[in-house]
């Protein structure tokens, strides 16, 4: 399985779009905590899905969907990396297993624009250890 992530801070939404489409990349996979709550209108998971970053997706024929459960829960704390890599240790199974349902190639998305600076890098390590994926950071 090859998949990717991008973060969409710093970028317009029209870079966004060409970047997954110049992957082929089918679902969008949120992996924020509170989508609900994005800075920028288009970003946000609004309550309507004609709205936010639904909209945006649907209109380029890329499907959405958000999984609140890989969330980074420790984001407050300076050490939420070694935190969260706890979590995935012991629960990474769990909470990575909608995932095999999910259209691909998929793409883990979430606000930082580097993955060297977002919990996304840790999922996606995750995926390449424990099921044998593929990932590019785009």
């Amino acid at each position: 399985m090859k998949f990717y992530t991008i973060g969409y801070g710093g970028r317009a939404p029209q870079e966004f779009l060409e970047m997954l489409l110049a992957k082929d990349v089918k679902t969008v996979v949120d992996v924020r905590l509170r989508p609900d709550r994005a800075r920028q209108g288009t970003w946000v998971k609004a309550g309507n899905p004609d709205k936010g970053i639904e909209k945006l997706l649907t209109e380029a024929g890329i499907g959405y969907v958000s999984l609140i459960e890989l969330g980074n829960l420790f984001l407050e704390y300076t050490d939420w990396e070694t935190r969260y890599q706890t979590l995935l240790d012991r629960t990474g199974d769990l909470l990575t297993e909608r995932l095999s349902s999910i259209p691909a190639p998929f793409c883990l998305l979430c606000a930082e624009k580097k993955a060297a600076d977002c919990h996304r890098r840790l999922i996606a390590d995750f995926l390449v250890r424990r099921k044998g994926a593929q990932v590019e950071h785009i």
